[in-house]
């Protein structure tokens, strides 16, 4: 039995079917996914079906654009100009995978593997268990009673800086942000959520969030996904970046958890938009 991590989808199935083939995934093998399981790729409805389908040989976190789909459907947050969600929402099926999907959480950290999973990352700051209790906070509204109003508040850079006082929607709102969102930050974990571009050419006083950790040989490897201009490159030995730009035209990639080791595919899209 073999557990690969699998970085941003975005509704590129084809090339998921490729990757599994690739690394000939079996019914004992174990898929982590990364987040944005949905999104401006081509295939967002047989993902979410193919994903949920698999049962507990997945295990999910969710991304940014795996909860602007879920506010679309259960807060009336507006589609974007740019969004490839329409199918997902028309299909008979929508409203089992919404609960599915919202049924997900933001943070899986595996003991035995000392391995932690997250779609953005997590803040220098905050130990494993910080980070799985504010997860929790979010993970509680979701699969609660009170998701409407959070979907309908979920949107917006603000507040920008973790403190322990922040309260209500306010604070599950940088929970998220943080989780899901997290590219820059200052020297005091200041969210720079505006630009999502390559390192080099970003805002000054702000840097890479990774570049902030410290780990050490009881650290536990981190995996994210949501950054596609960094083409996972971090230069940390124990923070992967998983998200390689499928849905951009570059590659999809898996990194099986037992050897470390990185399989690809390339991608099947001919987009040059800008990776974002």
């Amino acid at each position: 039995m073999a557990t690969y991590a699998i970085g941003d989808l975005q509704g590129c199935f084809a090339e998921l079917q490729a990757l599994l083939i690739k690394i000939e995934f079996s019914s004992n093998d174990k898929l982590w996914f990364v987040g944005d399981l949905v999104n401006r790729g081509p295939d967002s409805l047989k993902t979410l079906r193919f994903i949920k389908n698999l049962g507990t040989a997945a295990q999910v976190v969710l991304g940014n654009h795996d909860l602007h789909l879920l506010a679309v459907y259960f807060g009336n947050a507006r589609l974007k100009k740019s969004d490839t969600l329409a199918e997902t929402l028309a299909a008979t099926d929508c409203h089992d995978l919404m609960l599915w999907l919202k049924a997900q959480p933001l943070l899986h950290y595996d003991r035995q593997l000392h391995t932690v999973m997250t779609h953005a990352g997590i803040p220098a700051s905050w130990s494993i268990g910080q980070a799985q209790n504010r997860a929790r906070e979010v993970e509680k509204i979701l699969q609660g009673d009170s998701y409407p109003e959070y979907f309908q508040q979920m949107y917006g850079n603000l507040p920008d800086q973790w403190s322990d006082s922040l309260q209500g929607l306010d604070r599950l709102r940088c929970i998220t942000n943080y989780l899901t969102r997290m590219r820059f930050c200052s020297a005091t974990e200041r969210l720079e959520l505006s630009y999502k571009g390559e390192i080099g050419n970003h805002p000054n006083g702000f840097q890479p969030w990774f570049e902030m950790h410290s780990p050490n040989q009881n650290s536990p490897l981190i995996l994210f996904g949501h950054w596609a201009a960094i083409m996972g490159q971090t230069n940390q030995s124990k923070i992967i970046a998983l998200d390689t730009g499928c849905v951009w035209g570059e590659h999809l990639t898996a990194l099986r958890l037992d050897d470390l080791s990185l399989h690809k595919v390339a991608s099947l899209s001919q987009s040059s938009t800008p990776k974002t």
